[in-house]
């Protein structure tokens, strides 16, 4: 056994000199998530101490789960989880559907030009930051200068306070991401889809298969592995939701149901320098998406048998 691992490792080495080109290629992404991911890790501590900036991380009293009772103990901690799970989950259900469809419907498009066209019309709120598509929402749903509040007064009802009404706000939210992302999240499954062997359809012409039969029979159940993968990966974060833009759209009026953890985490460390806090709510979120994640996948993998481990 001994001289069989002995004779094993100069194999290994070899290989690594042989292949140095991948590994250098391999290095940058690495060292960004060793720099930004990894070593950031050690200053998690601070969740379980008292921290200050004068002691340091490991000069801070160390007072074990005290934050994370605090949190679970304050009256605004069902508040948190209920609007952070409301918008996710809307989001999850109204979003994660609409780029399967778009592509499902421009996959079927022969005339070239106009799918090009929708195409480069619908990824294109992508390449807008978060501070414009907020601005642009606000001016359109503004209940006085807005076009949307002016089209729903041409129809002879009262305009809307979009922006500071909180039954309101979840939608506004929503939809403003839906539109933002619907065109650049067909992108995966165009190219999930370019992989279908024509010859099925053929077949299936010449059974008499019509179009619709065609794609729920062909198209979505070669999709459907990268489906199971990505809706893996948007449960895994469904507590992970963004602060930007909740931030951008969020105002007194509408604090009831805008206020998430992700901008809790921000005023609570950032704006009050309650440091030690701040990372105990981060870490319970963090901990929470990664039982989500977990408990998803191995659904996933029971049964469909698709998973990402």
């Amino acid at each position: 056994m001994k001289t069989n691992m002995k004779k094993s490792k100069p194999k290994k080495n070899r290989k690594i000199l042989q292949n140095w080109q991948l590994y250098i290629f391999i290095l940058p992404a690495f060292l960004y998530f060793f720099i930004f991911h990894y070593m950031p890790l050690y200053g998690l501590q601070i969740a379980f101490k008292d921290f200050t900036p004068v002691a340091g991380i490991t000069g801070s009293e160390w007072v074990g789960f005290k934050h994370f009772i605090r949190f679970f103990e304050s009256y605004y901690f069902w508040d948190l989880i209920r609007n952070t799970l409301g918008i996710s989950v809307y989001e999850l259900i109204v979003g994660f559907p609409l780029p399967i469809i778009l592509a499902l419907l421009l996959n079927e498009v022969k005339d070239n030009f106009f799918k090009r066209s929708v195409q480069t019309v619908t990824y294109a709120p992508h390449f807008i930051s978060v501070v414009v598509i907020a601005g642009m929402v606000i001016a359109f749903l503004s209940p006085v200068t807005g076009v949307i509040n002016h089209g729903i007064q041409f129809l002879g009802f009262e305009p809307i306070a979009f922006m500071t009404d909180p039954a309101w706000f979840k939608t506004v939210y929503v939809f403003s991401g839906v539109w933002q992302s619907t065109g650049w999240g067909t992108i995966i499954y165009l190219a999930a889809l370019s992989g279908v062997d024509p010859q099925h359809h053929e077949a299936a012409i010449v059974e008499g298969a019509n179009r619709l039969q065609r794609i729920w029979h062909i198209n979505i159940p070669f999709i459907f592995p990268t489906m199971v993968i990505l809706l893996i990966m948007n449960v895994g974060n469904i507590m992970a939701l963004g602060f930007e833009k909740i931030l951008l759209f969020q105002n007194p009026l509408n604090l009831e149901s805008s206020n998430v953890i992700a901008t809790f985490v921000y005023k609570a460390g950032l704006l009050d320098a309650q440091y030690s806090f701040a990372a105990a709510v981060g870490l319970f979120n963090a901990v929470l998406n990664a039982i989500l994640l977990i408990v998803v996948n191995q659904i996933a993998r029971k049964t469909s048998e698709t998973s990402l481990w």
